[in-house]
């Protein structure tokens, strides 16, 4: 099962780096991304968790919350975000239960061995709580800018 655009966003509630917790009830009313990717500190990761960090300030401005989500346990995600000064939430969904409701559990294969995985994916969420934009198997190149660039639409 996978969400459309016009889907109301599946709730979460998911811990965070530096202590915070993530909720849809905590962002109601408030536009957000989030964002899923695969695993904390690998090169495609890192690259795209940069690219939102750099434009964070724009991201405020426009009143989106920017929140990254991974598999990843908390203390692999506070060393990711304390090494690149990532100042966003980054928050750890070891169950993969969002990942599922958002429909990015997905089955991968490298070097012809089948495992599940994230499927790098990126939503905006409107403050209606509604999904307003979508972008699945996301190239990381670039990305930040065109998610900028839906935001600004909202």
């Amino acid at each position: 099962m996978s969400v459309q655009e016009g889907d109301p966003a599946p709730a979460f509630s998911m811990p965070a780096s530096a202590g915070r917790e993530v909720s849809t009830a905590k962002l109601k009313g408030r536009p957000y991304i989030l964002y899923f990717y695969p695993k904390a500190d690998t090169s495609g990761c890192t690259k795209e968790a940069c690219a939102f960090q750099e434009a964070l300030t724009q991201f405020v401005k426009i009143g989106i919350e920017v929140i990254g989500v991974s598999p990843d346990p908390l203390p692999r995600i506070e060393k990711f975000a304390l090494k690149y000064n990532l100042v966003f939430p980054l928050a750890s969904d070891q169950s993969t239960e969002v990942a599922q409701a958002y429909g990015v559990w997905v089955e991968k294969s490298m070097y012809g061995r089948k495992y599940m995985g994230i499927e790098r994916s990126t939503f905006l969420i409107d403050g209606a709580g509604k999904i307003a934009r979508v972008w699945r198997k996301v190239k990381v190149e670039g990305h930040a800018k065109d998610v900028m660039a839906a935001a600004r639409a909202l």
